[in-house]
């Protein structure tokens, strides 16, 4: 059994190597996504990957039906007498209009509308899983795992020790170009399922940038615990990666305590991400928790309307700092179901089943894309939810497949058993 000093050992030399991940890479240019990989070789691109990817995971379950509003149906009124949102209008409380069948909360109008118009933000309703538990731990995992689902052809249920998450499957595929210009990275104070398996994942938790970590007698400890080991040189160029990265962020840190700004706000945490993933990371993941609204959701404004405010703060805030690498840059937000399209007593709304997924970015083609269905009773799946009809896996497998080059047998390896879609989100 490992003794105390062993436990410590392992989680500062855990840090340091999250921190060395940190470190400046330089990175070539592009404006066109990878090119398709080259029949007999093992399914990776055949060219540089400059491509950033950030997947942002909307913990609880968002409602999507007051995000992306359905329109041309008294449906969504009448099942929403306190919470629905009006159509669009001349009013700040009305629906953004999409097109002639959807609306966006008005609560994006500041933030993310300007990109919508600008076409760089798609919208993929009726997606999700084929996951009818309604339990937020399972369809979590389901979801980050990226394994057939209940209902799913070739689903059979099995236990695994130690299963590989979607984001390090399609590391793997991706290793070797990863590896000379780029890494992963799971922005969380723990490394999160979706990238958790046989590559190693560092993370690295914004919120405790800047609050000192390790001081100066900790470093020297440590550095004294690994003198004439192996691991010396790259434990010493963690650390100092690591305060470099602090300084770096510390004027950040210090506008976000004067602001009050908690690690709910998300705002700050994405310009941060921006700045790593700018330089090093290739692929990212972040989660932003409090999406479970039974009670008191409201409408145009209230509880999920803040919500959004800060969610599309911080995703304006991720594509200003990109900067010129926006155009190589893709953002998926997804959650793990939807809920249900008819309000409760509580003016909330319940665990559902379909949702709606988000994907940004300055090469994305936007609009509102995927299967689609006219809402009404008969319509609904279990005559209460938001039918799934652009299955997760074949939707990003799809999307992986354009944005890495990825060949049929590649894709196989991240999404085992799915059928790749490519809906034309790039």
């Amino acid at each position: 059994m490992p003794t105390p000093t062993d436990l410590l050992r392992r989680r500062l030399l855990r840090q340091a190597l999250a921190a060395a991940a940190a470190g400046t890479l330089g990175v070539q240019r592009s404006v066109a996504w990878a090119a398709p990989a080259a029949a007999g070789n093992s399914g990776a691109p055949a060219g540089p990957i400059d491509t950033r990817l950030l997947v942002v995971f909307l913990r609880g379950a968002y409602d999507a039906a007051n995000v992306v509003i359905p329109l041309g149906t008294p449906f969504y009124a009448e099942s929403r007498p306190n919470i629905a949102i009006a159509p669009p209008g001349p009013g700040a409380d009305c629906a953004l209009p999409l097109n002639a069948d959807w609306g966006l909360a008005p609560a994006l109008r500041e933030t993310l509308w300007p990109r919508v118009q600008a076409g760089e933000v798609a919208f993929v309703p009726f997606a999700g899983i084929n996951d009818l538990s309604r339990s937020h731990f399972e369809t979590q995992d389901r979801l980050e795992l990226g394994q057939p689902s209940p209902g799913d052809d070739g689903y059979s249920p099995r236990h695994v020790d130690a299963p590989d998450g979607f984001l390090n499957r399609l590391a793997q595929v991706l290793d070797l170009r990863l590896e000379a210009e780029g890494g992963v990275m799971a922005f969380s104070d723990h490394v999160p399922l979706v990238l958790q398996g046989a590559r190693s994942v560092p993370n690295i938790a914004l919120g405790s940038l800047g609050r000192g970590g390790l001081d100066a007698r900790q470093v020297a400890l440590v550095e004294r615990m690994y003198r004439g080991d192996a691991l010396a040189a790259r434990v010493h160029e963690g650390l100092a990666t690591r305060d470099e990265v602090m300084r770096e962020m510390a004027d950040e840190v210090t506008a976000a305590n004067r602001n009050a700004i908690t690690t709910r706000g998300f705002e700050l945490e994405a310009r941060r991400v921006a700045k790593l993933m700018r330089e090093q990371v290739r692929i990212g993941f972040i989660d932003v928790g409090g999406w479970d609204t039974h009670v008191g959701q409201g409408g145009a404004t209230g509880a999920l309307a803040n919500r959004l405010g800060e969610l599309g703060r911080g995703l304006a805030s991720f594509a200003g700092e990109m900067g010129p690498d926006w155009s190589r840059s893709v953002v998926v937000v997804v959650s793990e179901f939807g809920r249900t399209f008819r309000e409760n007593g509580n003016r909330g709304t319940d665990h559902g089943h379909g949702t709606a997924y988000w994907v940004l970015g300055g090469g994305v083609r936007g609009g509102v894309r995927g299967e689609q269905v006219r809402l009404a009773a008969p319509t609904l799946n279990q005559g209460r939810d938001w039918p799934v009809l652009n299955e997760a896996r074949g939707l990003l497998g799809g999307l992986f497949g354009r944005l890495y080059g990825l060949d049929a047998a590649a894709l196989q390896r991240v999404f085992p058993g799915a059928v790749p879609r490519d809906i034309g989100l790039v």
